[in-house]
């Protein structure tokens, strides 16, 4: 009888075993935006998460187009009860999901980590992701403003690729001298059109300006570092004879080696260098700025939308792998991003080789001393603000409007919009 129970104990045991064994992993959804930029990087380090952690199981969701697509798409499926467990959204449109109850604070996951302070995660980088006190997000890919140019071309025109003009009167009489030199060719694009009003914000910022006032009920952006601002979108217009194309027509010009300088984001350094090969010296200078200027950092965070614990848990350990030293250096290498994560840059294993053989992925990492948040317009007519804007700069590279008259009308129309 006693040999009966103990095999019954035994064969339970074992059951409970197989059972523990045959547990499904728990599944966390994820999205993001930008899949041509995006897509190779994010399936790879969720492949290596999965086999660092088979218990957990990540799954994408059709990339978006956008942020502000990533943002309103969020937003709709908060109302549906289907958000995705973990969303990497722009660093400007936090705020709204803090606003809205949507974002979980990380911070008890934080201050839950015994080994935080060295894990890469630097304090000025976090600050990025956090919103009214919040660690809302955890950063994952970060830019800057940069200027590409075709050294090839400016070498023609006489110019010394080495001593590339640091502001924009002195590119602009460049890129005039190129066009003259290279005949066929074109000057020059500013990516005033890129997601959330942050070339604008750049070149406010860069002259020292802000977007409101510190109470958040004026618009700030119409001062003299807004007039700065516009009059030099006028100018890369008129005497830098931009074209009125879209950013993604201008880069292929580029890419083709028929445009002398691209002024966009370093997020598509790396797509770039890639499509350009062999076929002339590119290089990448700093964003023109004025001696108290600031620049917005661009790029993503991964947030946590998880409610349920076990999901939390998932979607943390996730978040911890994909912006870590690992994710990060798989994000540096596969885009022209620069991590949140402090270790990469510095470790001869992973990101300290990659960036002593290719400086242009360096000219961003040296803005970071005057690196300022990517502005959020507060209240629920964000994202029409920006439309706003948007809408207005467009008629100034058209030439439909003179640059002051421009201003004005975006100034009236986003203080309409404000919250009384």
């Amino acid at each position: 009888m006693k040999r009966i129970f103990l095999k019954s104990i035994a064969a339970a045991a074992l059951l409970t075993c197989g059972m523990a064994q045959a547990q499904p992993p728990t599944e966390i959804v994820v999205d993001y935006a930008y899949a041509d930029v995006f897509k190779e990087v994010h399936e790879r380090i969720a492949k290596d998460f999965m086999a660092k952690f088979p218990q957990y199981k990540v799954t994408f969701r059709a990339p978006t187009p956008g942020y502000e697509e990533s943002a309103q798409q969020a937003l709709r499926q908060a109302v549906t009860n289907r958000l995705s467990d973990v969303s990497y959204q722009g660093l400007n449109r936090q705020r709204v999901f803090v606003d809205r109850g949507i974002a979980v604070d990380m911070t008890p996951f934080v201050n839950a980590e015994k080994d935080w302070a060295k894990m890469g995660y630097d304090k000025a980088l976090l600050s990025l992701g956090q919103v009214k006190n919040k660690q809302v997000g955890i950063g994952f890919s970060l830019s800057t403003p940069i200027v590409y140019f075709n050294a090839d071309l400016v070498r023609k025109a006489g110019v010394n690729p080495e001593n590339f003009p640091t502001m924009w009167d002195g590119i602009i009489d460049v890129v005039r001298k190129s066009k003259a030199a290279n005949p066929g060719t074109y000057s020059m694009h500013l990516d005033w059109e890129i997601t959330g009003n942050w070339m604008w914000q750049a070149l406010v910022f860069s002259n020292g300006g802000s977007m409101l006032t510190p109470d958040e009920k004026k618009v700030a952006f119409d001062g003299p570092e807004g007039k700065a601002a516009i009059n030099t979108l006028a100018k890369v217009a008129n005497d830098g004879e931009m074209r009125n194309i879209s950013t993604s027509a201008a880069t292929q010009d580029f890419i083709s080696g028929n445009l002398a300088v691209l002024s966009t984001s370093t997020s598509r350094l790396g797509i770039i260098t890639k499509q350009v090969g062999n076929r002339f010296d590119l290089r990448t200078a700093r964003m023109p700025i004025q001696k108290d200027g600031r620049l917005p950092a661009g790029g993503n965070v991964a947030m946590m939308f998880a409610k349920d614990p076990t999901k939390q848990k998932a979607a943390w350990e996730y978040i911890k792998f994909a912006t870590g030293p690992l994710g990060a250096t798989a994000m540096v290498k596969a885009t022209g991003y620069f991590p949140a994560n402090t270790i990469p840059a510095n470790d001869p294993d992973m990101l300290k080789p990659f960036y002593a053989q290719n400086p242009n992925h360096l000219t961003a990492v040296k803005q970071l001393p005057v690196l300022t948040g990517w502005y959020a317009f507060p209240g629920e007519n964000g994202l029409k603000i920006t439309d706003v804007i948007k809408d207005r700069l467009q008629t100034v590279v058209s030439k439909e409007a003179l640059p002051e008259v421009a201003l004005a009308d975006m100034s009236k129309a986003v203080q309409a919009l404000l919250q009384r």
